[in-house]
């Protein structure tokens, strides 16, 4: 084949390539609904408009200039924690007031994966968000107690596209793509003291690939978030076996189960203070538009079902969806909380004792919502509040914490991913795309005290069963046998 001839086919092909890419970035769905009526406890649920191709709205990353910071609510101040990371996602704070993040990006892929996958691809390379993974954890210390991280350690390396992080009794946990995994870890150290043991092996990679953890407050079980393959089990249901679920693992016996189910792609996890019960943030499915679905923040009850992929918030069939309906649907959860479509809700705290943000942030959840790709006009890009009320019930309105991420231009100077206490009482914000980690507080403010447990006195036992035994009361009987 003559040179000429190459060189025309590599033309054609950039062409196609260009006119390809030019069809993805022109079209789409334009919200109609205000954003503001598809969030809170009530969000209004447009009509479902299936799409075949995808609304896109990539916000290409730009950076922070040097004086740069994000726009911080009233009576909070920013600034940065550490920078000059690579790709730093989620944060995990330590008791002596270290912080770990995890530096990381999505497996490689393996196999082709055809069209679908390269304009995956394509899209994430233009959103920052594809290259190889630094597969690291990374131990920040702020030791002069000025608001910024002086050293900086690796604390391990060469892991598989880690996310969760987790410590307790001197044990460090990290959740690669596929399995997660006990360092013994001593508080201070500059390095794992040892080899690690396998805790539980996971579903691995998938388009969602991120595997958070939270370890129940009584030290004795982990909590493993794993998101779905696909959007709504495009490659069938055998391909999301052990996806889409929060999977409890008992650390005393190894023991490994399903605790919630339903759950597209669960990422921030905490427990309530008010209540002590496990709460996540969750994305939602795309492909039926800019105002659908919104993503959500709710409780996590032990065998909760939220209805992915055949429903969504509740009682809102999918109709793309041709798999038969399982009987559980009829017991599925409706979410507490709608953070709006598209806004990719990732990390989770609760107020807690300690914090300093001020009386206006002391009873609700921080959100980082790390910003849409697929709706017009784009939502998220910010960290969000939630006020809850006295007995822990999510209540109003979303309110912006930071923000100033997204510019006018379409363009984005970085993508809020994870957020984490410090010791000091300030908020730490993870910045993906820029490498920033930023360190947000109230100038002023005492630390909070912590919420009061919402407590209730036990009903006494009406009746006691006890194997072959039992105890009843005169009411337990129907009527009364004499001896006539």
């Amino acid at each position: 084949m003559g040179i000429l001839k190459k060189l025309g086919i590599a033309l054609i092909v950039i062409v196609l390539i260009a006119l390809i890419a030019g069809y993805f970035f022109t079209r789409g769905d334009t919200a109609d609904v205000p954003f503001d009526e598809v969030v809170g406890t009530d969000p209004t649920l447009q009509e479902p408009d299936a799409e075949s191709i995808p609304t896109v709205a990539i916000a290409e990353p730009v950076g922070w200039g040097d004086n740069e910071v994000p726009v911080a609510a009233e009576g909070l101040a920013v600034s940065r924690f550490a920078d000059g990371l690579d790709h730093p996602r989620t944060l995990q704070a330590l008791p002596n007031g270290d912080i770990l993040v995890s530096l990381t990006r999505a497996p490689k892929r393996e196999g082709g994966g055809g069209i679908t996958a390269w304009i995956a691809d394509l899209l994430m390379s233009r959103a920052g968000a594809t290259g190889d993974s630094p597969n690291q954890v990374v131990l920040l210390r702020d030791a002069d107690g000025d608001g910024q991280a002086e050293t900086r350690e690796v604390l391990l390396d060469g892991l598989n596209s880690p996310s969760g992080l987790a410590w307790g009794d001197d044990t460090l946990y990290v959740a690669n793509n596929d399995a997660v995994l006990a360092y013994p870890y001593e508080l201070g150290a500059a390095k794992v003291s040892g080899a690690p043991r396998k805790i539980a092996d996971l579903a691995a990679g998938g388009g969602h690939w991120m595997r958070n953890l939270a370890l129940h407050p009584d030290g004795d079980r982990l909590y493993a978030a794993v998101g779905s393959d696909t959007n709504i089990a495009d490659k069938g249901l055998e391909a999301e076996e052990g996806r889409a679920l929060i999977w409890e693992i008992d650390l005393e016996t190894g023991r490994q189960r399903m605790f919630a189910g339903g759950l597209r792609n669960a990422n921030g996890l905490d427990f309530s203070p008010w209540s002590g019960e496990l709460w996540t943030t969750v994305n939602e499915r795309d492909m039926l538009g800019s105002d659908l679905v919104p993503d959500y923040l709710t409780n996590v009850p032990i065998g909760a079902q939220y209805g992915w992929p055949w429903v969504y918030f509740g009682d809102n069939f999918d109709r793309r969806v041709k798999y038969p309906i399982p009987q559980f649907i009829n017991y599925v959860r409706t979410p507490e909380y709608a953070l709006g479509p598209h806004v990719a809700a990732l990390g989770l705290v609760f107020s807690r004792e300690g914090a300093r943000m001020g009386e206006r942030f002391g009873s609700g959840a921080f959100v980082a919502q790390h910003g849409s790709w697929n709706r017009k006009p784009p939502s998220g890009y910010d960290v969000v509040y939630v006020a809850f009320d006295d007995r822990g019930n999510p209540t109003g309105k979303p309110v912006p914490v930071l923000a100033g991420f997204l510019k006018e231009d379409g363009t984005t100077r970085g993508r809020p991913t994870w957020v984490e206490w410090a010791g000091d009482g300030s908020l730490l914000v993870s910045d993906d795309t820029a490498g920033i980690i930023w360190r947000v507080f109230a100038p002023g403010a005492g630390a909070q005290a912590g919420i009061d447990r919402i407590t209730g006195e036990r009903l006494p036992a009406q009746r006691e069963l006890r194997g072959q035994e039992a105890s009843f009361g005169e009411d337990d009987y129907a009527r009364h046998v004499t001896a006539e």
